[in-house]
């Protein structure tokens, strides 16, 4: 099980690496859904293999990188909100026939 949990943290850094040399070389856009994948993937591979082997400080950060990863990709791909609507200003008062 160890050896299957070193590969997973092993990949998991490559595929950090990966998107984060793609980004910083222009190739890659860092607000796209592509690079939002490989850091979730990635984030997760490490948390994994991190808190198998007890290292809860690299554990959490990448728990919280995976969240940040998730919470990134709903807003990627969920469909844009309907803009609200106000409701309609009521119009003014009409004029007052209240002569003398």
């Amino acid at each position: 099980m160890s050896t299957f949990i070193t590969i997973i943290g092993t990949a998991g850094a490559v595929v950090l690496l990966l998107a984060y040399a793609l980004v910083s070389s222009g190739r890659m856009s860092g607000e796209g859904l592509p690079y939002q994948l490989l850091n979730l993937g990635g984030a997760a591979g490490l948390m994994i293999n991190s808190a198998y082997h007890s290292a809860w400080p690299s554990a959490i950060l990448n728990l919280v990188w995976s969240g940040i990863g998730v919470w990134t990709l709903g807003r990627l791909v969920a469909p844009p909100a309907a803009p609200r609507r106000h409701a309609e200003p009521a119009p003014p008062p009409g004029p007052c026939y209240g002569g003398p």
